[in-house]
């Protein structure tokens, strides 16, 4: 069976991007690209279950490639976000927090895409989960506009203050194409104790 080069095993990609339409068509775009790489490596997505904007795009594009794809979203938003009814699987929750923690447990690895306050909160979740040590998954940011550069200086200003560890911010793999971005998600995370 095909799955990653790094591993040789299928990876399921909990993917974290924009769900609100008006967004620039190149976002789109790479939401697809990345829908269509997962499927050439024989992955599955898992996303949060919308088939607006970006994270409808990543669907669309996975299963199009025979990627399986596992979607998770509140009822609330199941009319808000138009939910992706295409998903091999589309589980309904109560509340976001019952959104993210079945997204997390369906997931290897969790990669973020441009997005906004949802997206942001997702990731940064996991990526202080990853650093206590909660989960040993990789946790990806693909950024290859620089949306995410305000934010990232910002953080990184945090830790010169000693607010933010440099092993929290070494836990985050920062990259700007897909291919690097997919190979950082089939990469075994350190779990090491840091040497400080």
């Amino acid at each position: 069976m095909g799955g990653s080069a790094l591993t040789g095993r299928s990876v399921a990609v909990c993917v974290y991007c924009a769900s609100i339409e008006g967004i620039a068509p190149h976002y789109l775009e790479l939401a697809a690209e990345v829908g269509r790489q997962i499927a050439s490596r024989r992955w599955e997505l898992v996303s949060g279950g919308g088939r607006a904007a970006m994270m409808g795009a990543i669907g669309a594009a996975a299963r199009a490639g025979g990627a399986r794809s596992t979607g998770v979203i509140p009822r609330a938003l199941v009319d808000l976000e138009w939910a992706d009814h295409d998903s091999d699987e589309l589980l309904l929750v109560d509340t976001m927090r019952e959104r993210k923690a079945l997204m997390e447990a369906h997931a290897d690895a969790f990669l973020a895409l441009p997005g906004g306050i949802g997206t942001c909160e997702e990731f940064f979740e996991v990526w202080t989960a990853g650093y206590l040590r909660m989960h040993a998954k990789p946790v990806v940011l693909l950024d290859p506009d620089g949306h995410y550069t305000g934010l990232l200086d910002w953080v990184r200003g945090l830790g010169e203050r000693g607010f933010v560890r440099p092993e929290a911010l070494a836990r985050l793999v920062v990259v700007t194409d897909v291919a690097a971005a997919l190979d950082a998600c089939a990469s075994p995370v350190d779990m090491s104790p840091s040497q400080s």
